[in-house]
């Protein structure tokens, strides 16, 4: 593991929209967003810590808008908790290491785990397969071949 490539929270500049998301709870709206249609074969890293969360191969298109995944990468590497705002009873999604919002989980999601990982494209970065050795998640290559 390459902790210098991957503790990223120091020197990461958020955006208004990615800070929002991150730090403040929000939601970036839906199909105007980087990667919800994204087909690209790699993984998706927290935008602040650099925690890996989510794989290509899990992904699928939920039609809601959102990157949706049907099972974490490092379920280690995530945190589930109850979230009752905005009148909404839901599981809110949150990177374990740095603690930042990434969006919710739902149980209406394909088999065969019936969840609906509902992520929030300004949370994430996207490391393409080929880009996975240079970026320090060579370990996570062999899921590709």
């Amino acid at each position: 593991m390459d902790n210098e490539k991957r503790n990223q929270s120091e020197s990461v500049r958020l955006t208004p929209l990615q800070y929002r998301v991150t730090q403040e709870n929000g939601t970036e709206p839906p199909f105007q967003n980087e990667y919800w249609d994204n087909k690209k074969a790699g993984i998706y890293v927290d935008i602040v810590s650099g925690e890996p969360l989510f794989s290509s191969l899990d992904k699928f298109d939920s039609g809601t808008g959102w990157p949706s995944f049907i099972k974490p990468l490092e379920p280690n590497n995530i945190i589930e908790k109850e979230d009752h705002s905005h009148s909404m009873s839901r599981i809110e999604v949150r990177s374990s290491k740095g603690n930042f919002h990434l969006g919710h989980v739902f149980p209406d999601g394909p088999g065969p785990t019936g969840l609906r990982y509902c992520i929030n494209s300004a949370a994430l970065r996207f490391i393409p397969v080929e880009d996975l050795v240079k970026e320090g998640y060579q370990e996570y290559l062999s899921l590709f071949e």
